[in-house]
């Protein structure tokens, strides 16, 4: 038998083999064609022939690879696409059946009022000022204290005291510096500043039923000619109202903050209030402080407190909600457990 007999017979192996085989083709490939392959063996013969008759084996060696590997080819396509419809098969889905409801996430609860407390004061008028840029969770003490009417050895630091970074540096307990880089912006040719600011604030305090070393807070405030403590207690009834419902009302009682003066605590009734309600039968409940901005505040951050006059106020979102849900531990606010979280359906839902 010649060698391109031989040739001829490996191709008819091969093609055989080939379309028998349902798995391992690359094995096949290997065999056949690889360097130490079937084909590769039979034309190392070539080397013993005539010059005359090389050329008769090499092209039916070229046949015999090019068959091979088309058919390969074939074969892996073929077995490839069987592969996916058995895949299909074994996954087809059912389009008749009922689809699974996808669940639908909402708002933290912290977060449910103070979008509410921001869409109520849009709605007066103020500006919202959050961006990180104008309001830092990073604060100076020039800021955070010393504008504030609070110079480093006043004692109500103590109250607040809070994460130092340097002894210039700390995390901020208020977010009241907004209100002093607000007003080094301001153009009051443009009308008075109305603005509030929501934000994270830190003190080092102990983390307990109703304490925590974050939390959230609102600072407001209005700076214009001839604003008086009428306006601030109008202002303070209809985030009430907005918040409790329109038939609480709040009472104001003399207090005292380094910011403010006069200060105020802003109590709100506990239960609606109506016409027969008699005052000694009303509940009150503390819920924030308040009054109008102190003469040296404003001087600091560049305002003539001779030709206005400010209002400010800072809300706690936190505790608002723990009043309004009847949560009894502000941790619970922290933990997200889900369990928790989802009794807590945003308003008009």
């Amino acid at each position: 038998m010649t060698l391109v007999d031989d040739l001829k017979q490996l191709k008819i192996k091969a093609l055989a083999a080939i379309e028998a085989q349902n798995a391992d083709l690359e094995q096949l490939r290997i065999e056949f064609l690889g360097r130490k392959g079937d084909l590769t063996s039979l034309l190392k013969g070539m080397k013993d022939l005539d010059p005359s008759d090389r050329k008769t084996v090499g092209q039916v060696g070229n046949e015999v690879r090019t068959a091979i590997t088309d058919l390969l080819a074939q074969r892996k396509a073929e077995v490839e696409q069987e592969q996916m419809n058995a895949r299909l098969a074994a996954e087809k889905i059912d389009v008749t059946l009922p689809g699974s409801q996808p669940i639908q996430g909402q708002p933290h609860v912290l977060q449910q009022i103070i979008d509410e407390i921001e869409e109520h004061f849009l709605g007066m008028g103020f500006q919202v000022i959050d961006d990180p840029t104008d309001s830092p969770e990073v604060e100076t003490d020039e800021y955070n204290f010393e504008r504030e009417n609070l110079p480093k050895d006043h004692p109500a630091r103590d109250m607040q005291d809070t994460f130092y970074i340097t002894p210039e540096i700390l995390m901020r307990t208020q977010t009241s510096p907004v209100q002093s880089r607000a007003l080094e912006k301001h153009d009051f040719s443009k009308g008075p500043l109305k603005m509030i600011a929501p934000g994270k604030v830190y003190r080092r305090d102990t983390d307990d039923a109703t304490h925590s070393h974050q939390f959230h807070q609102v600072e407001g405030m209005v700076v214009g000619e001839n604003i008086t403590m009428a306006d601030l207690k109008g202002t303070l009834l209809a985030i009430m109202q907005e918040l409790f419902g329109e038939k609480h009302q709040i009472r104001l009682r003399p207090s005292y903050f380094p910011f403010t003066e006069p200060s105020v605590e802003v109590d709100v009734s506990w239960d609606p209030v109506t016409p027969d309600t008699k005052p000694e039968d009303i509940k009150w409940i503390e819920v924030l402080g308040a009054g109008m901005t102190h003469p040296n505040v404003l001087k600091m951050d560049g305002v003539d407190p001779e030709k206005y006059s400010a209002f400010a106020f800072g809300l706690g979102p936190d505790r608002f909600a723990m009043l309004k849900y009847g949560v009894e531990d502000i941790r619970q606010f922290y933990l997200n457990d889900v369990r928790f979280l989802e009794q807590f359906n945003r308003k008009g839902e």
